[in-house]
C-alpha cells in the first residue's frame, strides 16, 4: 500500500532528477563549444556569432568566467522577459499561442486547486470510510471522494464543486478562444506579404483528352475568375526525383567525411566494404567509390528530370493557382467552383514551407480509401496496445507483485526498493512503451495523404490524444482496478462489482501522480538538456565539418513537435479535470508541470526551436475541443461514481452539466471557429487596398512565380537541377483550346494574341 512517505520519496527522486538536468544544462549552455546547440535560433537569424574565434585557446572551448556558473539559473527569468508581441515577431504566432496552452492550464487549475483544497479535501479527510472497508487503499486515498460514506449528504459538496469547476473552465476557455481569435486576425492583417495569401490549391482537375492540365487550369480560371487570376503552377509527381536528390546529398556527406579524413592523414587513403552496412564485400577506395556513385546518381537525376518534363503522366490533376489580390484568392478558396462538387476542388494553399510535396502525387480519388485503411489500422493499434498497458499497471501496485511473486516480498519491502517501484518504475515503463508511437502515427498520417506538415502534425496529434485517452487514461483505470481489486471481485457477489469499480477509480491517483512526475517533470527537464542534438552536433563537428557553412548545417534546432507535445498537455488537462472533484491531490503536481513546462518551452522557443511552418494558430480549435472533451468525460465519470455511492438526490443534477458544456462548445464553435477556417473578405480587401497604396508598382507575378515550384526544381543542389528545366521557368501560356466540341476562351491568349471575334461571341464555357 502506497503511503504519503512513499509518494514523497518518489517526488524527491523526480525533483532531484529534474534539478540535476537543469544543473547540467546550465553548465553546458555557457560553454563556447556548445553555443550552436543551445542558441541555434539566433545563429539562423544571423544575430549571434560563434565565440570559438576569439580569446585564448582554452577559452574557446571552456567558459573561464566563474561568475557565470554562480548565476546558473538566470536563464529562467530571461525566458520570461520577452513580451508576447516581440515573441510573435521573433518566433511566429504558432509558437506564442502554443505557450498559451500552458498558461491556460495554469489559469484553470490554480483557482480550482485553491477551491478544492479549502473545501473538498477537508470534507473528504474528515471521514473513516476506507478504514472500515475491505478495499485496498493508500493514505492519499483518504483525501479523495472514496473516503465519503455511501449515501452521505456530503456529496452535495462535490456536486457544487463540479458546477464551479465547469463554469470556471468554460469561462477561461471562452476568454482564451476570443483572445487567440483576435491574435490570429491581427497577425494575418499585419504580417508581411506571403505567397499563400494569394494562392489556392485546386485538386481533382477533370481529365481532358485534348488539353493538358496546365492549359485546362488556365482556361478555367481565366473564364471563371477573369479579373483576379494571375498565374498557376501545376503539380508534378517528382517523388522519385526527390529520392534520388536526397540520396545524392547523403553520398556527398560521406564523400566530404572521407575527404576530411584523408586530408588529416594523407599517409593512408580511406577504404570501405561495399556490402551491407560495410560489414562485408569487396574493399574499395572510399573517395573513388563515392565519387563514382555521385556521378551515377547525377546521370539518373538528369534522366528522371527529363522524364518528368516530357511525360504528361507526371503531371497530377492539381495546381497551385495564384491571384492578383487576397480578395480574389479568398473568394476562390471559400466557394464551390462548379455544379459538380467533386471536381475543381479549391482550398487555401499551405505556405510553401508547409507543403508536404510527396503527398501531392497521391490521386485525390484514393484518399477516402486510404483514410478507411488507416482508421482500421489505428483501431487495432489502439486496442491491442492494452496488453502491455495492463502489464505495466500491474507494476504500479506493490501488493499485486507480492501476491504474484511472494518470494520477492523481503526485497520489495525495503524502503528504497518500494519507493522506486511505486514512484518511478511504472511511469518509466509506460514511457518506454510509448516512445515509438509518435513515429508510427506520423507514418499513418502520411499514408492518409495530408498535403501539409501542419495537417500531418494535427492529425497525428488527434490520434495520439485518442490513443492516450483509451490506453493511458482509461486503460490505466480499468486494468489497474482489475489487478488491484482482483481478490475482491472473486469473493463478492456480482451486484457489488460496480460499486467496487466506482470506488476504485479515484484510487488510481497514485499511479497518475508518478506518471506526471516522470513524464512531466523529468521529461520537461530532459527536453531543455537536448542531449541527443548535443551528441550529434559534436559528432558531425568532429567528423564532417570543414567550413563554417558545414557547421551551420550540423545544427539541429528542432521544432515544437505539436504532434507529440499537445497530446501530452491534453492528457494533463484530462487528469486534472477528472480528478479535481474526485481526488484533488493530483492538482499540485499538474500545476508544477504547467509552470515548469511554460518556462522551459518559452526558453526553447526564444533560443532553440526553428518552426518549419506558420499556420497562424490554426490548431487552436483542436486544443479547445479536446479540453471540452476532458470536461465532459470528468462529468460523466463523476456521475458514474456517485451512482455507486447511492447519492440519489445529487446525481440527477449532474445531468445538466454535460448538456450545458456541449451548448457552450457549440456557441464557441459558431462564434470563434470561423476565424480559423475562413479568411474574411473584408480583411482581405483592407489589406489589398493598403498594399496598393503603399506599393503601387509591386510586381506580384515575380513574387509568386517560383513560390510553389517543387524544391527539386529550384536548383538548391549544386550539381543536379542547378537550373530548372525550361518547362518550369516559363509561365504556361493560354492557347486556343484544342477541343473540337468546345469553343475557345473569350480572353486573348497570352501566347497567341487575340482569338477571332466569332470565337469570342460564341464562347460558352461549360460547367463541368
Amino acid at each position: 500500500m502506497a503511503t504519503i512517505s512513499d509518494i514523497g520519496v518518489a517526488a524527491a527522486i523526480n525533483i532531484l532528477t529534474a534539478f540535476a538536468f537543469f544543473i547540467v544544462f546550465a553548465v553546458l549552455r555557457i560553454q563556447p563549444v556548445n553555443d550552436r546547440v543551445y542558441f541555434p535560433k539566433w545563429y539562423i537569424k544571423g544575430l549571434r556569432s560563434s565565440p570559438l574565434g576569439t580569446g585564448a585557446f582554452v577559452g574557446k572551448f571552456v567558459n573561464l568566467d566563474f561568475r557565470s556558473y554562480v548565476r546558473f539559473l538566470n536563464w529562467m527569468p530571461a525566458a520570461l522577459q520577452m513580451p508576447e508581441p516581440e515573441l510573435i515577431d521573433h518566433a511566429g504566432l504558432d509558437s506564442a499561442v502554443y505557450l498559451r496552452i500552458y498558461l491556460t492550464g495554469l489559469k484553470i487549475f490554480v483557482p480550482i486547486a485553491f477551491l478544492a483544497f479549502t473545501i473538498s479535501v477537508p470534507v473528504n479527510w474528515t471521514n473513516n470510510t476506507l478504514e472500515h472497508s475491505n478495499l485496498t487503499y493508500s493514505d492519499l486515498d483518504k483525501l479523495s471522494i472514496s473516503n465519503i460514506p455511501t449515501g452521505s449528504c456530503r456529496f452535495w459538496t462535490h456536486l457544487v464543486m463540479a458546477y464551479a469547476f465547469t463554469f470556471w473552465t468554460c469561462y477561461v476557455l471562452k476568454t482564451e478562444y476570443e483572445t487567440v481569435a483576435k491574435m490570429r486576425l491581427h497577425f494575418l492583417a499585419s504580417e508581411n506579404r506571403r505567397p499563400d495569401q494569394f494562392t489556392v490549391l485546386v485538386r481533382n482537375v477533370p481529365p481532358d483528352p485534348d488539353e493538358s492540365v496546365s492549359e485546362l487550369v488556365e482556361h478555367f480560371f481565366l473564364v471563371n475568375h477573369p479579373s483576379d487570376y494571375l498565374t498557376h503552377q501545376v503539380v508534378y509527381n517528382a517523388n522519385v526525383l526527390s529520392q534520388l536528390v536526397n540520396k545524392k546529398k547523403k553520398m556527398k556527406n560521406w564523400l566530404d567525411y572521407y575527404q576530411i579524413k584523408y586530408s588529416r592523414n594523407q599517409a593512408r587513403k580511406p577504404s570501405l566494404k561495399t556490402g551491407f552496412l560495410g560489414l562485408w564485400g569487396n574493399r574499395v577506395d572510399a573517395i573513388d567509390h563515392y565519387t563514382s556513385e555521385i556521378e551515377r546518381l547525377s546521370r539518373e537525376i538528369s534522366l528522371e528530370r527529363d522524364k518528368i518534363v516530357n511525360n504528361p503522366k507526371s503531371i497530377m490533376p492539381a495546381a497551385f493557382v495564384s491571384f492578383k489580390t487576397r480578395w480574389g484568392a479568398a473568394v476562390c478558396a471559400q466557394t464551390q467552383q462548379t455544379r459538380n462538387p467533386t471536381i475543381w476542388l479549391t482550398g487555401w494553399a499551405p505556405e510553401p514551407r508547409d507543403v508536404y510535396w510527396d503527398n501531392l502525387a497521391i490521386p485525390f480519388v484514393s484518399l477516402a480509401l486510404r483514410s478507411l485503411v488507416i482508421a482500421v489500422a489505428f483501431f487495432f493499434l489502439t486496442f491491442f496496445f492494452m496488453i502491455p498497458i495492463a502489464f505495466v499497471q500491474s507494476l504500479a501496485n506493490i501488493e499485486g507483485i507480492e501476491k504474484a511473486l511472494p518470494f520477492l516480498k523481503p526485497i520489495i519491502e525495503m524502503k528504497v526498493i518500494k519507493s522506486f517501484i511505486q514512484g518511478f518504475l511504472p511511469g518509466i515503463a509506460l514511457k518506454i512503451f510509448l516512445i515509438f508511437l509518435p513515429s508510427i502515427l506520423m507514418l499513418m498520417s502520411k499514408f492518409e495523404g495530408f498535403i501539409s506538415l501542419s495537417g500531418l502534425e494535427r492529425r497525428s496529434a488527434a490520434r495520439y490524444y485518442i490513443f492516450q485517452f483509451i490506453n493511458v487514461f482509461l486503460g490505466s483505470i480499468i486494468t489497474g482496478t482489475a489487478f488491484q481489486q482482483l481478490d475482491n471481485f472473486i469473493h463478492q457477489s456480482a451486484t457489488q462489482i460496480p460499486k467496487t469499480v466506482g470506488v476504485s477509480i479515484p484510487m488510481k491517483a497514485t499511479f497518475f501522480i508518478t506518471y506526471i512526475m516522470v513524464d512531466g517533470w523529468a521529461g520537461v527537464a530532459g527536453e531543455i538538456l537536448r542531449l541527443k542534438p548535443l551528441i550529434i552536433f559534436h559528432l558531425k563537428n568532429f567528423f564532417m565539418v570543414k567550413t563554417e557553412k558545414d557547421r551551420e548545417e550540423a545544427m539541429d534546432p528542432g521544432t515544437l513537435g505539436f504532434n507529440t507535445g499537445e497530446p501530452q498537455i491534453q492528457l494533463y488537462f484530462l487528469l486534472g479535470l477528472v480528478y479535481a472533484v474526485v481526488s484533488p491531490i493530483l492538482l499540485p503536481f499538474i500545476i508544477v508541470f504547467f509552470a515548469l513546462a511554460y518556462v522551459v518551452y518559452r526558453h526553447q522557443i526564444i533560443n532553440v526551436y526553428n518552426q518549419e511552418y506558420e499556420s497562424a494558430a490554426a490548431f487552436w480549435p483542436d486544443v479547445h475541443g479536446r479540453i471540452i472533451v476532458a470536461v465532459i468525460v470528468s462529468q460523466l465519470l463523476l456521475m458514474g461514481l456517485l451512482s455507486t455511492k447511492e447519492a440519489a438526490q445529487s446525481t440527477p443534477l449532474l445531468i445538466a452539466l454535460p448538456i450545458l458544456t456541449i451548448w457552450f462548445h457549440l456557441f464557441c464553435k459558431g462564434r470563434y471557429e470561423p476565424a480559423f477556417v475562413r479568411y474574411p473578405l473584408q480583411e482581405a480587401m483592407m489589406k489589398d487596398t493598403l498594399e496598393r497604396a503603399r506599393e503601387p508598382n509591386l510586381n506580384l507575378k515575380s513574387f509568386l512565380q517560383d513560390a510553389y515550384r517543387h524544391p527539386v526544381f529550384k536548383g538548391k543542389d549544386d550539381s543536379d537541377s542547378d537550373e530548372a528545366p525550361e518547362e518550369f521557368e516559363k509561365e504556361p501560356g493560354l492557347v486556343p483550346t484544342k477541343r473540337q466540341s468546345r469553343r475557345n476562351t473569350p480572353l486573348p491568349s497570352k501566347q497567341a494574341g487575340s482569338v477571332s471575334s466569332s470565337h469570342r461571341e460564341a464562347q460558352d464555357y461549360p460547367l463541368l
